[in-house]
């Protein structure tokens, strides 16, 4: 019965995490924007792209993790081609605009170059479950200053921000099981900053929906 209650934490939380990359993807295009924050990109796309090489070529194993890994790498890439398609028009002020493609490279570079330091600091098992949660807290950060930044929902949907919750959640529901006091500890910060997350978001649409009504009103006036 554990084993199983696992595995279907497991499940959800990849489903959970493959509709945040799908849905980012759908947004972004449709409304010309980007839809994860450039820190949030950088640690995920090497977080994944790393161990998935490790699994499949290094470990030999082809698992569930695995393959999950290796979907949300691809899909990953499609979202850093709206961050770099659109994000320029974002960027603050002549010189962020200009220096957007170095500044971008330098933060995918340095996010990398981060994820490598924890294999090597703490091996590639220790070194996954840990820089997964660290990178999930600053995501969530990320996720709130991007909403601050914006002032609007441009961007964002609360599918992305539910599945983001739920995919983070899960494994923290199962790492605890296994007695791990640094998934709990973390996975719970995490939720705290998701959940703030997802009330700001909830705010900010309905005061968008309620001015986008008040307008039709008075346009049928």
């Amino acid at each position: 019965m554990r084993q199983l209650i696992i595995t279907l934490l497991i499940a959800a939380s990849g489903v959970c995490w493959s509709l945040v990359y799908v849905d980012s993807i759908r947004t972004g295009f449709k409304q010309k924007t980007y839809c994860m924050p450039l820190f949030a990109l950088g640690l995920n796309i090497a977080w994944e792209g790393i161990y998935a090489y490790t699994d499949l070529f290094v470990r030999g194993t082809i698992g569930a993790q695995a393959i999950a890994n290796a979907v949300w790498f691809l899909l990953d890439i499609f979202i850093v081609v709206t961050y770099f398609k659109f994000g320029r028009e974002e960027a603050e002020g002549e010189l962020g605009r200009k220096w957007f493609v170095p500044w971008s490279v330098l933060v995918l570079v340095a996010c990398i170059v981060l994820q490598f330091l924890f294999i090597a600091e703490f091996g590639d098992v220790a070194g996954e479950k840990y820089s997964a949660y660290l990178q999930n807290i600053a995501m969530s950060v990320a996720y709130l200053y991007m909403l601050n930044r914006r002032k609007s929902s441009k961007g964002q949907t609360m599918l992305i921000a539910v599945s983001k919750c739920i995919g983070t959640l899960t494994p923290t529901i199962y790492g605890t099981m296994e007695g791990n006091t640094f998934i709990l500890v973390t996975g719970i910060i995490c939720f705290i900053f998701d959940v703030i997350y997802i009330y700001f978001l909830h705010g900010i649409k309905k005061k968008e929906r309620d001015a986008a009504e008040g307008n039709a009103c008075t346009s049928c006036a």
